[in-house]
């Protein structure tokens, strides 16, 4: 092969390689599956043997393990990002997860900064209540969040450019609350309880502040 035909295709490489970057564009370390599953092709009719008037057998649901969101959740999240085309549900949950943590361990050791960042005002209202009220019983909790097992969007809301987003959690907690003296008053250093929480984050469509707060928070 001659010099010119080397450097012939090295050239054509690189414009195809240009392509593919303009059409793929660049990796972020943030790729997911779709947020929404693509239509499938449909699929070819179901042949029924002669004579048999049996109905064809029904197609097996679709596998939605790998997503990060229920099903009841999809036409919400179809109208969210036709508003926001910069939603990444994807991004958002590795966020709602950590918000998860963080708010929680605030809680429990009363670190009231935290929470007012990360909770509205009627959520961060109601988890002073709670500490408050702890507090004045002499009370402390020494509680340990050893793992979220699942997390997924449940509901999606839009209401006058305002989103709202509910994610179930299932979780693993060590619970164990003192007296004031440091005695094991409830709870295990053993065992851990099963939390199913419901929490809702809202956030402002269009603003500057790309933070959602917690909204609500409830037990299932």
């Amino acid at each position: 092969m001659t010099a010119f035909s080397i450097v012939l295709l090295a050239m054509i490489a690189a414009f195809l390689g240009m392509r593919l970057y303009s059409v793929l564009g660049k990796r972020t370390g943030h790729e997911q599956e779709p947020v929404l599953p693509r239509e499938r092709a449909a699929a070819p009719p179901a042949r029924l043997d002669e004579g048999d008037g049996a109905s064809a057998a029904a197609p097996a649901p679709a596998d939605t393990s790998g997503l990060v969101y229920e099903p009841s959740a999809e036409a919400g999240l179809r109208q969210l990002l036709s508003a926001d085309r910069n939603f990444d549900a994807g991004r958002f949950m590795e966020g709602a997860g950590a918000a998860y943590r963080m708010i929680l361990e605030a809680y429990w050791k009363d670190d009231r900064d935290t929470l007012r960042d990360l909770c509205d005002d009627d959520s961060y209202e109601a988890f002073v209540e709670a500490i408050t009220a702890r507090a004045a019983r002499g009370e402390t909790l020494d509680n340990r969040l050893i793992g979220i097992d699942s997390a997924k969007i449940t509901a999606v809301e839009m209401s006058r450019g305002e989103a709202r987003i509910t994610v179930r959690y299932h979780a693993d907690i060590s619970a164990i609350t003192r007296d004031a003296d440091g005695k094991l008053i409830a709870g295990s250093m053993s065992d851990a309880e099963q939390a199913d929480d419901l929490w809702t984050f809202r956030r402002q469509i269009g603003s500057n502040d790309p933070n959602w707060v917690l909204d609500e928070a409830e037990s299932a």
